[in-house]
């Protein structure tokens, strides 16, 4: 893997240093020319060769840029991986990794995963005669029975998007390994602080690092982590011959924001907890997705495969019209597509991130009408709930 440059950072040995260190302390931290405290913007699309016969390592923006290698080796070490890929966005990354499947192959995926993927699934990779089957991980009988000849790959969400389903990551990884598979997953909603599923066996680690990993809702961005070497080559000569990349300016914004992961996860990780068991017990809410419930399916699973609950908390007021009179009174968080900022972000995945998704399809997979996806911010907790608590009466 190229390097950001031959000087770069101070040459510490990032390895065993634990999480919040590596998060500030990732080799790139300090530019080895100027000593300047951030990674430099190369903001150039060419490279000199000042010597024909031996080319520099980056020559052309698309191939590679100083800055965005910097976000790729910053994700790898994280992620414990060996080779990372930023894209132009968490869909691009997803696109990308698809392609390395080919006509007549089948995937099998998680059932209830995010709006974009079913799309692209079923809506563009269908016409290219790559083949899905949805699933129900949560049982490990259903995806071995959605095993066929021409399986290639299985994709997990974990815990899925909205309900917050736990696959048993260690558990489908060994068994498709068993099976010459290739398992990708996407770990937008517990990052590399909370989950690390290459260490659990999973071969490519995907974000839609816009979220937490950006965590300040001012960069798009996609990143794809590798467990081999020979998964890294061909992921690489997809994303240079594609040009799914990420611009150099984005790359730096997305540097920035993941130096200050870990504080924001645990500050809204507590908070979400506290909105979770109030929600829990209020008698206008009918169901709480969030695997630091006591009573969430498989939340033994999931203190398996990951060190926290995260900062997402779904719930149910019963039909469409409560959900959107919900969205129309709260007046603290964002109501938008998204999650993962500092901002409080209220969604609506029926009519925003699983739009996509035809009504039977959705709530086959229960994502009703009545569903709303709260993505915890960092604002105080009690004015959070405040604020729910009055937009749940209407009043």
């Amino acid at each position: 893997m190229a390097e950001q440059n031959p000087d770069k950072g101070k040459g510490n040995d990032t390895t065993e240093k634990q999480f919040a260190t590596k998060l500030i302390h990732f080799g790139a931290e300090i530019d080895g020319q100027t000593g300047a405290s951030s990674v430099p913007i190369y903001q150039a699309s060419t490279f000199h060769h000042h010597d024909i016969f031996n080319p520099p390592t980056y020559d052309y923006s698309r191939s590679g840029n100083p800055t965005r290698q910097a976000l790729e080796d910053y994700i790898t070490l994280l992620e414990g991986g060996v080779r990372g890929f930023a894209f132009a966005s968490g869909m691009a990354a997803i696109s990308t990794a698809f392609l390395l499947f080919s006509t007549g192959d089948h995937i099998i995926v998680t059932e209830d995963v995010y709006g974009g993927t079913y799309r692209l699934l079923t809506t563009v990779l269908n016409r290219l005669g790559i083949e899905s089957t949805f699933v129900d991980m949560t049982d490990f009988e259903a995806v071995k029975a959605a095993l066929q000849p021409n399986t290639k790959v299985v994709f997990m969400e974990t815990p899925s998007n909205p309900t917050l389903k736990i696959t048993d990551i260690g558990e489908v990884a060994a068994w498709a390994k068993e099976h010459e598979l290739i398992t990708l997953l996407d770990n937008t909603f517990m990052t590399p602080y909370h989950q690390r599923p290459i260490e659990l066996g999973v071969d490519i680690v995907l974000h839609s690092a816009t979220k937490f990993l950006g965590g300040h809702s001012d960069v798009l961005a996609g990143l794809a982590v590798v467990a081999t070497e020979s998964l890294g080559r061909r992921l690489k000569q997809l994303q240079n011959g594609l040009g799914t990349v990420l611009g150099t300016q984005e790359s730096w914004l997305l540097i920035r924001g993941m130096k200050t992961l870990q504080a924001r996860m645990e500050h809204s990780e507590r908070s979400a907890r506290k909105l979770a068991e109030w929600l829990d017990n209020n008698p206008d809410v009918t169901r709480v997705y969030y695997p630091g419930l006591a009573n969430h399916p498989r939340r033994d699973v999931h203190e398996k495969q990951s060190k926290g609950y995260g900062a997402v908390v779904s719930f149910d007021v019963g039909d469409g019209e409560r959900a959107k009179a919900v969205l129309s009174r709260v007046k603290l968080p964002l109501v938008a597509v998204s999650l993962g900022a500092v901002e409080s972000i209220l969604s609506y995945p029926a009519m925003m991130s699983h739009a996509a998704m035809p009504r039977e399809v959705r709530h086959e997979r229960g994502i009703t009408d009545g569903l709303l996806r709260y993505s915890v911010g960092l604002e105080d907790i009690d004015d959070l709930i405040a604020d729910l608590e009055q937009a749940l009466k209407g009043e």
